[in-house]
């Protein structure tokens, strides 16, 4: 299941990013860019930067998430929003006996297809347990060749089969990560994912994280969110149709954190 964490974020965002823009309009010094930045004025400062479309100062604030219950499937589009910093779980050094996996709803919901789903699932694990042992038979006894005691001989034995165990795991998998992005980065990646045309899980995924960042600089994300909530929708003939519904949406979500 998703479950996601703010685990840490910079001090004062909003104030951070109201300082950097106030010392590109003013004359201040470093020391007093921070000089009268009051609830009020770091407000002002942060929707201004909005209005004239000013993104450059929100990139001094950056949020780390910690990431859990999502798919392999999912580390492959997340890892394509490039400027952020990841940190995955390895299949390579974790090894993956009985391993967690992501049920897609729509699978869950038809019997006959989540049945099928399970079995695919079983049938995976035998497969890398079956192929564990083999690879570790097989460099036990060439450790053991090269000198080695048999305790350590296993052990790296071991390790080293699961690297090529892996390659019959599904995409399904479950992983964890730790992530981190600035506040624009934040901002891309919530117009691009937030979006209804997004695959189900990442979207889940961005909504929760929005979830939590207002939390923590609810002036600087009110107007994230996909595209449609700031203009048109920019999907063209491929958009989903429904932009009312997705603006009340993400209208009740920034209301219910304040």
């Amino acid at each position: 299941m998703l479950k996601v964490t703010l685990i840490s974020y910079t001090p004062e965002p909003e104030k951070t990013v109201a300082a950097a823009a106030k010392l590109c309009y003013s004359p201040v010094s470093i020391g007093e860019i921070r000089d009268g930045l009051t609830e009020e004025k770091t407000a002002a400062f942060v929707d201004m930067l909005s209005e004239i479309g000013h993104e450059s100062p929100i990139e001094h604030a950056s949020f780390t998430f910690g990431i859990e219950g999502v798919s392999r499937s999912l580390l492959a589009q997340i890892t394509r929003h490039r400027l952020a910093s990841y940190s995955v779980q390895s299949q390579r050094y974790v090894s993956e006996a009985m391993f967690e996996f992501v049920l897609p709803p729509e699978i869950e919901g038809i019997p006959e297809a989540k049945e099928e789903f399970f079995r695919a699932m079983e049938e995976d694990q035998r497969h890398y347990d079956r192929l564990t042992a083999l690879l570790t038979e097989k460099h036990t006894q060439d450790n053991l060749s090269a000198g080695m005691d048999e305790k350590t001989a296993r052990r790296l034995a071991s390790k080293k089969a699961i690297e090529d165990a892996r390659f019959v795991l599904p995409n399904a998998c479950a992983t964890k990560m730790v992530c981190t992005m600035n506040a624009r980065s934040l901002m891309n990646f919530f117009a691009h994912r937030c979006c209804n045309r997004a695959q189900w899980e990442i979207r889940a995924l961005a909504v929760e994280m929005l979830r939590l960042v207002l939390e923590a600089a609810p002036n600087l994300f009110k107007n994230a969110g996909p595209s449609c909530l700031r203009g048109a929708c920019p999907e063209g003939k491929m958009s989903c149709g429904k932009r009312d519904e997705v603006r009340a949406m993400f209208a009740g979500l920034k209301e219910s954190q304040k």
